[in-house]
């Protein structure tokens, strides 16, 4: 029997820029502990390899330092690790890897496919790379697959980073194309991919593992790696999703025209944990008095989830006889007011919007007399 662990997308190095610092700094440091988790588990089960399927870093700058880090947290299974290079860390003339060697910090039990060669991996089963030596190519790098001959006697196990045609979003001729039968055509027992973010299946024998902590605000079964077990030549594999992630990234998009959309953001605050990354846009209308319930709800989600990106940009201020009575408005202050209003239909409703705000924060601050005399 044959048991690996198939991962891949790690982007080792990934700067979080859109977030706050400290919360970048933890998804930072969440992408290196989740490969002590892979390593855990492939100890746990013990697995013949961890194949990961590209992408191991984000970048061909990263640090020194990070790359030690890396294999760092690799240490914890002692087996065969097989890496390959994907768009983001492809295997240039010089590259993170070159320098990987360099300052000697790959381990002796990992294999680091550099070049389109077969090789044999634990006594097991023979690896067909296809590894790529540049960000982006328009030919089948796997094509090579189906024209090698198995003269070795083992299953043969095909590892790739790139876009299975027809299947994926976008245009047929896709940078890094994948052909969508290629297990089938080259008589694989697996096929592992990695370029998807998410878990997805193409055929029995061909699948995108994902990357194992979550990067970004979309639906795709992300957060997972895949175990596979082949019991048998010629035998279906027996594909498991395992769940390796910490953190859930959950996006809200909401118009808002009535109070009750207001309380429906609030309840998502309120229930926000301490792994949630949330990203909230909002659009539509809203009073004074549900802004004000908006922006306390938020501050304390922001308290209690690791990360919280608001975006009100599209939400148009439309104070109430109620929220302007509340404020004590009148004279020249009401009628700014009232000018701020109409405003938010120009060129820059931002702006107003915000003006709308600062005044309301004053004249909140001010209290009963904030219109007096004005």
């Amino acid at each position: 029997m044959i048991s690996i662990l198939h991962t891949a997308d790690w982007q080792i190095g990934r700067v979080f820029s859109q977030f706050e610092p400290d919360d970048a700094a933890a998804l930072f440091e969440a992408r290196f502990v989740v490969v002590e988790r892979l390593a855990a588990i492939a100890t746990e089960r013990c697995v013949d390899a961890v194949l990961v399927a590209g992408d191991v870093f984000d970048a061909q700058t990263v640090s020194d330092k990070t790359i030690r880090r890396l294999f760092n947290a690799m240490r914890g299974f002692a087996g065969t690790w097989v890496l390959i290079p994907g768009n983001h860390d492809a295997a240039l003339t010089e590259s993170v890897w070159t320098r990987a060697f360099r300052i000697d910090a790959i381990p002796s039990n990992v294999l680091l496919c550099l070049k389109a060669e077969p090789v044999a991996v634990a006594g097991k089963f023979t690896l067909l790379p296809a590894p790529l030596t540049q960000r982006h190519t328009h030919s089948d790098l796997t094509e090579w697959f189906g024209t090698t001959p198995g003269g070795d006697g083992l299953p043969r196990i095909g590892i790739a980073h790139g876009c299975v045609q027809g299947i994926l979003p976008g245009e047929i001729d896709s940078a890094n194309p994948i052909a969508a039968d290629r297990a089938q055509d080259a008589g694989l027992a697996y096929l592992a991919l990695g370029d998807w973010h998410g878990t997805k299946r193409i055929d029995d024998r061909t699948w995108y593992a994902g990357t194992p902590e979550t990067d970004r605000f979309k639906a795709n079964d992300s957060g997972q790696a895949l175990w596979v077990s082949i019991e048998a030549e010629g035998a279906v594999p027996v594909v498991e999703a395992v769940r390796t992630g910490k953190f859930n990234w959950l996006q809200l998009e909401t118009e808002m025209a009535v109070d009750s959309d207001i309380d429906g953001i609030v309840d998502i605050f309120n229930t926000a944990g301490n792994d949630d990354v949330l990203q909230v846009h909002v659009s539509g209308t809203c009073n004074l008095a549900g802004h004000r319930k908006l922006i306390a709800a938020l501050g304390a989600a922001r308290a209690k989830a690791r990360a919280v990106v608001w975006d009100s940009t599209a939400l148009r201020l439309e104070p109430t006889e109620e929220d302007i009575q509340a404020l004590h408005v009148d004279g020249f202050v009401g009628e700014v007011l009232q000018q701020l209003r109409t405003e938010q239909n120009g060129s820059d409703p931002e702006l107003a919007r915000d003006a709308i705000l600062a005044l309301a924060r004053v004249l909140d601050a001010q209290g009963p007399r904030a219109g007096a005399g004005a």
